[in-house]
């Protein structure tokens, strides 16, 4: 069975999204719809997107199983509480919501409703990034004590001032919406769950609304810490540095993990192939709703990593630490 799916929110990852299943037999997308349509048309067009004039055209289209929202943050948490009540699973681009009790509210309302709930935190899905979660679960470095990690992303200034990422309300801390909550999530998958965080947000070189430098130490429910950073103007990076009481694990960039173990003395190099990872969290999704492997993001941690990042911001605004 191929998902229908209709896709709300038909921007830059949002035509990235229906990009990458072009030529899937697992989902397709026969509609679509944008609140800036001209900018849209001729991608639909070429893509064989219907393109209708609104979320409520595609929720009450029987032949449409599923919905995968590409839209502004703010709106999500209401949008999936309407997918809800139509009997649509979603996919919902990350973040969740922009709180926690949103989340637990739109969680629940597809949950009672035999629904997939579905979070697009495509980064989990990298073949380096399952290894990485392999070795901290299989107590190859022994106890994880600390954790170091970066996103960084040169995006900052790239969309104009009326544009909704350059909203403050839509883009609090700095690049956590766009880039940090993909760490944040990645930590949350191998660490656990967060309880205390302690952030920093500052615009240094950027002007307008957004900061250009995020960081912030954590505190995991298991004891162990850590420290993650996200920048919006300096080259792209991702690392992750897990430090066990038997060794470490070096996740570096997308395809690559290093280990070293305390009694060896060369580090050993683990290579992954390049993944879509965009095409995989969409199978994967469609996968779930046809009855087959949960999706790979459990709610539970969805919500909680909805949690975390407002904690973050509060604790960006108040410079103080914060609860989970």
């Amino acid at each position: 069975m191929t998902v229908r799916a209709g896709i709300a929110g038909l921007g830059r990852w949002g035509q990235t999204l229906a990009e990458a299943i072009t030529d899937s037999d697992a989902i397709t997308f026969p509609a679509g719809c944008t609140g800036r349509k001209d900018r849209a048309r001729d991608f639909c067009t070429e893509h064989n997107i219907e393109l209708r004039d609104s979320l409520d055209d595609l929720l009450t289209d029987p032949d449409l199983d599923a919905i995968v929202l590409a839209t502004p943050h703010g709106q999500h948490a209401d949008q999936m509480v309407q997918c809800a009540r139509a009997g649509k699973h979603v996919f919902v681009e990350k973040p969740f919501t922009m709180s926690g009790e949103s989340a637990e509210r739109a969680a629940a309302a597809l949950i009672e409703a035999g629904l997939v709930c579905a979070l697009g935190h495509n980064r989990r899905f990298l073949p380096a990034m399952k290894r990485l979660r392999e070795i901290v679960a299989n107590g190859e470095i022994g106890t994880p004590l600390h954790v170091e990690s970066n996103i960084s992303v040169p995006t900052g200034g790239r969309h104009p001032a009326e544009h909704w990422r350059s909203d403050a309300i839509e883009s609090p801390a700095g690049g956590m919406t766009g880039l940090g909550v993909h760490m944040a999530d990645a930590l949350i998958s191998f660490m656990g769950p967060v309880t205390e965080v302690r952030a920093t947000s500052e615009r240094r070189t950027l002007t307008g609304n957004i900061d250009d430098v995020t960081f912030m130490t954590m505190r995991f429910a298991s004891g162990a810490t850590g420290y993650m950073s996200t920048i919006t103007v300096t080259p792209a990076i991702w690392f992750i540095r897990v430090m066990g009481d038997q060794g470490w694990a070096t996740m570096r960039g997308y395809e690559k993990i290093a280990m070293l173990k305390r009694d060896d003395k060369k580090e050993t190099l683990e290579t992954f192939e390049p993944t879509n990872t965009p095409r995989a969290e969409l199978e994967a999704f469609a996968e779930a709703v046809t009855g087959g492997a949960p999706y790979l993001l459990p709610v539970a941690e969805a919500i909680h990593g909805t949690a975390l990042l407002e904690a973050i911001v509060r604790s960006a605004e108040t410079n103080e630490a914060v609860s989970v």
